[in-house]
């Protein structure tokens, strides 16, 4: 029989995966044996193929179909080798501009200096950059995005090169009717993250009289089309008594995911917000205590909150986000942050940042890890200060970390967050060095804590 490659399914290679496939619209590569990849490759419409059992599984799962004899798989779907490291994903911030001038964020309105922007010719250029290095799905972000006068084009211009966006990061101001629907006519369904920081404080903490309304009205439109909605929350002394009935909210309306973040001890924050910011213990304290609560309220909606818990009520169970390895699954070979290791990020004025949470920080104190105006992507992504970053193992923090070294705990923490630990460290530019506020839950028996608490739930975290 002749056999051709799904129209979404498309066979991949790079320096170091051997072979794989993307199905279309998923974010990542799953991985191929030398028997399959063999197989797909010759599933071209020209090769007769016997069926055997590798076959008849590859046909079952769709990867492959039958066809007529020189009916050849898309262009797209077409094997490609990339001479690159693998990074199926690129956070790309297309502007540092905003209209609200949020008090915790270097992206501010009055932040003038940080205001870079893409041009839209520099913006086609990187995406033909990308798609030469097999990078397909993007995070979109700002800044506000949707400033960005050329955003719809931006989003179109993706998708013309069977690429998509898996998140759009937003405030949810210019989310309008005909912006959705014109996303809807591309196929572009993403994610939408709109930032919402509490009922009663969100005008407050976003610098902006009737943000509140407009983020809430901007939900519930996005809802109504049929595009998932997770609502970001920075959470902090001032709003911590708002998440329990922002939640409520939020849940009724039919919003996915809601995201509680601990506002850090940046230097815009603590300037504009004085000691508004919760120590870590408060912060454990508060949380649990919100995720006691939320547990018997009987609302269904995924909560995340930042570096502490998941809470997953459909299936009544609960992930700790501290513990990075369940008892038994360490290597030391894994990667020192599996979030950003598959996922470049490049800021509005073209630098490459391990992560967007750092690249304020690396700003401000000058660190340069390469530029996407000056060099080439996949330079960037075969050999480069920033590929020495991203590619850190936790068995090497481990080694350069004494304290994390000696810790009991390591094995299940793996480090902590990089960023945290960057933040905290004391030193410059010490990108192995502790993430204190992983230190401080497994020191002072917040696993033992969080366990007891929420214990009628099925923890998935164990160690």
């Amino acid at each position: 029989m002749f056999f051709k490659l799904a129209d979404n399914i498309a066979l991949r290679s790079w320096n170091d995966v051997k072979y794989a496939y993307y199905r279309k619209r998923d974010v990542f590569a799953q991985p191929l044996t030398q028997k399959q990849a063999q197989v797909m490759l010759l599933c071209d419409g020209e090769h007769y193929i016997e069926i055997d059992d590798t076959v008849m599984q590859l046909s079952l799962n769709r990867l492959i179909l039958p066809c007529e004899k020189g009916e050849s798989p898309s262009k797209w779907s077409a094997y490609r080798k990339y001479d690159n490291k693998y990074f199926p994903r690129m956070n790309l911030m297309i502007t540092g501009k905003c209209n609200y001038n949020c008090l915790h964020c270097f992206n501010a309105a009055d932040n003038a200096p940080l205001m870079t922007e893409w041009k839209f010719d520099e913006v086609c250029n990187l995406l033909n950059q990308a798609e030469a290095c097999g990078i397909h799905a993007f995070t979109i972000t700002g800044g506000e995005p949707m400033v960005h006068k050329n955003f719809m084009d931006i989003v179109k211009e993706i998708y013309k090169r069977n690429m998509y966006i898996d998140e759009l990061n937003t405030n949810g101001f210019f989310i309008t009717q005909q912006v959705l629907d014109e996303m809807k006519d591309i196929g572009c369904f993403p994610l939408i993250k709109i930032s919402f920081d509490g009922l009663g404080c969100h005008d407050w903490m976003r610098g902006h009289k009737g943000a509140e309304e407009k983020t809430l009205e901007a939900m519930k439109l996005c809802i109504k089309n049929g595009f998932r909605v997770k609502a970001q929350t920075q959470v902090h002394r001032r709003n911590i008594e708002t998440m329990l009935p922002t939640a409520k909210v939020l849940n009724d309306m039919g919003v996915s995911e809601m995201r509680i973040i601990r506002t850090t001890e940046v230097p815009r924050w603590t300037q504009n917000a004085g000691d508004a910011c919760l120590t870590i213990e408060e912060y454990y304290e508060k949380m649990l205590d919100f995720a006691k609560t939320y547990q018997k309220s009987g609302m269904n909606m995924f909560i995340t909150v930042w570096q502490f818990l998941a809470l997953k009520p459909k299936e009544k169970a609960f992930s700790i986000v501290p513990v990075q390895c369940s008892k038994g699954e360490y290597k030391p070979t894994f990667s020192g942050c599996r979030g950003n290791r598959g996922m470049i990020a490049v800021t509005s004025s073209g630098e490459v940042v391990p992560c967007m949470q750092e690249s304020g920080y690396l700003m401000q104190m000058g660190k340069h890890f390469g530029n996407v105006h000056t060099d080439r992507l996949k330079d960037i992504l075969t050999e480069s200060p920033y590929l020495e970053n991203i590619c850190t193992t936790v068995g090497t923090i481990r080694e350069e970390n004494q304290k994390c070294g000696s810790c009991k705990w390591f094995e299940n923490c793996t480090g902590g967050c990089r960023a945290l630990g960057l933040l905290f460290s004391g030193k410059a530019f010490d990108f192995n060095g502790s993430d204190i506020t992983k230190c401080f839950f497994f020191e002072n028996g917040w696993y033992e804590k969080v366990t007891d608490t929420l214990g009628e739930w099925t923890n998935l975290s164990v160690i």
